[in-house]
């Protein structure tokens, strides 16, 4: 699994936030967009994409998208 390939995934799910905005350092729950249902939506992508199922835990846990994509590359 890459990184640029989870940012890339991960940005598709956000509608109206700008990809580019999106990086591995960026803290995602500051971004304007992100709610509880972007939340769901990034839980099914992890699931789809890559085959792993993270919780809402995961997502609390996590500041950073690079921190997401370590807890997802954890259960992998």
């Amino acid at each position: 699994m890459d990184i640029k390939v989870f940012i890339e995934k991960f940005a598709e799910q956000f509608e109206e936030t700008d990809a580019n905005v999106i990086k591995a350092e960026t803290v995602f729950k500051e971004l304007e967009e992100w709610s509880s249902l972007v939340a769901l939506m990034v839980i099914g992508m992890v699931d789809e994409e890559f085959c792993v199922t993270i919780t809402g835990e995961d997502i609390r846990n996590a500041t950073t998208v690079n921190d997401l994509f370590n807890a997802v590359k954890k259960k992998l």
